[in-house]
């Protein structure tokens, strides 16, 4: 078995959907995926874009993708690496490509001398929140996510 892993490309577009709608599955929010394989490509790879994505290969079939960008730290002084999504087909988990993916993430964070490598992780998802914890990762204690979308980020905006 070979593991690849390896920046994705405009091609790649349709393929991220996929695993994007495989995530929202797993998730429960299929319904809540509006994004097209043209949103996709003119997001993450028009030239002004700061997002990043990788393609996990078996054996040179996509198994798995990460979406990452890099976010700012004010009190260390340093950029992060932030992991949007991480997702390795349901039939390859244990294979090694989620684990494969963090690295070659966590060798990015360093090469670009980051000062964190975070994401988040629903809280009910206990085989990710295990996965997570056996490479050492720890919880954010004391931290509440929040967002702005629609109508409600719209007369934010407008206020």
């Amino acid at each position: 078995m070979s593991l690849l892993i390896r920046e994705a490309n405009r091609n790649d577009s349709g393929l991220i959907l996929r695993f994007v709608k495989e995530l929202a599955r797993y998730e429960n929010a299929e319904h809540a995926v509006i994004a097209t394989e043209s949103s996709i490509e003119s997001s993450i790879f028009s030239e002004s874009s700061t997002t990043r994505a990788l393609i996990c290969e078996k054996d040179g079939c996509p198994i798995g993708f990460a979406v990452y960008f890099f976010n700012y730290s004010t009190w260390l002084g340093k950029h992060g690496l932030y992991l949007e999504d991480l997702y390795v087909s349901q039939s390859e988990r244990g294979s090694g490509g989620g684990r494969a993916l963090l690295k070659h993430l966590a060798k990015i964070a360093v090469d670009k001398g980051c000062g964190r490598f975070e994401w988040s992780v629903l809280d009910w998802n206990e085989p990710a929140i295990n996965f997570y914890k056996s490479l050492g990762a720890k919880p954010k204690d004391g931290w509440v996510g929040y967002q702005l979308t629609g109508q409600d980020l719209l007369e934010l905006a407008d206020s």
